[in-house]
């Protein structure tokens, strides 16, 4: 029995079914590339879910820990503060868009940093309603699955939701929803179901990620601000998996030229070390009363000291730069491979920066989805080396998330093998 087989079996007997995983046991990575417990190399195009864009162990991010670490590793920051978080907070006040003053709490996980900024909003406001979309997916806690446009697997089983939070439908022209389509289901909702005077928030992924990909058009998340404005609701953009140079911009909002009042990160945001944030207007983020936010492991020094290292790379490698190249190198590919005879069931390929997806249909009259031919491709180009990782709400789309300090030559590999990886599966479901 391989090593690999011993694990899965360990794995089925001691840790919790609900907890999915892939069969890939990892012993080694270094940036794009990783090991699994029988030798197999892959290149990695998961990147962690889009956490390490400074790649795997990249050596000033391992330097910075490393040096933390011979100081003091924990001292929770409400007890013993120290320099590092309020460094951080100053570094991430200027980095998200907005001309104005701020503020920033650091946390753990992304979901704590969605579940934070509504307590935030709804402090503030002293309203409880949050309007969040369709395809949304904004964490697993119990407000974040609230928050979920996705009932399978995030909601399925659980329960009763949170009461007074809402979905308005995304933008997706490829299924024709249109800017229009969704501005007028969340005009006639502010005026039929849910009173805009008892809306805290709106919050919105300006490319939605476990959604599929999915991107807000610029006009989309400008009228959402002229709607927040008008109501005195607070705009959340939720930048977990798109922030942090993903998309080839620091943040994706940037893109559109809108500042959201609260911005939510984690992710990329520490190169593989726990940390997320919440940064945005001061007095929005004070609203909360003293005491009434953070917690234990918040902003962890080792963490905190990752993040800087992780800024500092983003900057001297330039790598919003890269995420744009990366981007597009494997779009043209994807593109091309979609023009040609018997490529059908590529119905749409799209990204911003290095988070590129491609949907999977039975047909390009219907767009039904094909499932089966998403989950053929995932795996083909798992047994030949690369990994990538499938999403959206019909669970027909194929996610690609590589560092952004992949190398040349492993971009050029990766390509290739994805591209063998498409037509092997399409060919299989042909021929049978």
């Amino acid at each position: 029995m391989s090593a690999t087989e011993t694990l899965k079996q360990r794995r089925e007997a001691a840790v919790a079914k609900g907890v999915s995983t892939r069969g890939i046991y990892a012993v080694r990575a270094e940036n794009a590339e990783l090991w699994d417990a029988d030798g197999k190399r892959y290149i990695d195009f998961a990147a962690g879910i889009a956490v390490n864009n400074t790649g795997h162990r990249h050596p000033k991010v391992m330097q910075a820990v490393a040096e933390q670490s011979l100081a003091f590793t924990h001292t929770c920051f409400h007890v013993a503060p120290y320099e590092g978080y309020l460094s951080l907070a100053e570094r991430l006040n200027a980095a998200t868009p907005g001309d104005f003053a701020k503020k920033t709490m650091l946390v753990t996980t992304g979901a704590e940093a969605v579940e934070n900024a509504v307590k935030m909003a709804r402090a503030f406001t002293g309203r409880s309603g949050v309007i969040a979309f369709t395809g949304a997916f904004h964490g697993r806690t119990l407000m974040g699955m609230a928050l979920c446009g996705k009932v399978n697997p995030y909601k399925k089983a659980f329960g009763a939701m949170p009461p007074e939070v809402v979905h308005v439908p995304f933008p997706n022209t490829f299924h024709g929803v249109t800017v229009q389509d969704s501005l007028n289901v969340l005009e006639n909702m502010l005026r039929s179901s849910i009173d805009p005077e008892r809306v805290a928030a709106m919050i919105i992924e300006p490319v939605q990620g476990e959604g599929g990909f999915n991107i807000a058009p610029p006009e989309f998340l400008q009228a959402l601000r002229d709607i927040c404005d008008t109501h005195g609701i607070i705009l959340i953009a939720d930048e977990v998996q798109a922030g942090i140079a993903r998309t080839g911009k620091m943040y994706a909002m940037d893109h559109a030229g809108v500042a959201a009042d609260l911005v939510t990160m984690a992710k990329g945001l520490a190169g593989g070390f726990p940390l997320s944030a919440v940064t945005g207007r001061a007095e929005v983020v004070d609203a909360a009363p003293v005491g009434g936010i953070g917690g234990t492991y918040a902003g962890n020094p080792l963490a905190v000291a990752a993040a800087h290292a992780v800024l500092d790379v983003i900057e001297e490698e330039g790598l919003c730069e890269r995420a744009t190249m990366i981007g597009d190198t494997i779009k043209a590919r994807l593109n091309d491979m979609a023009s040609r005879q018997g490529m059908e069931a590529i119905g749409d390929v799209r990204g911003v920066g290095a988070m590129v997806a491609f949907e999977l249909v039975t047909d390009r009259e219907t767009n039904a989805p094909d499932t089966a031919l998403t989950q053929a491709i995932v795996a083909e180009a798992e047994a030949r080396g690369l990994i990538i990782l499938p999403c959206g709400t019909r669970a027909n789309v194929v996610r690609i998330l590589p560092p952004l300090t992949v190398p040349a030559d492993h971009l050029a590999e990766a390509v290739d093998i994805l591209e063998a990886s498409i037509e092997a599966a399409i060919g299989n479901a042909k021929a049978a």
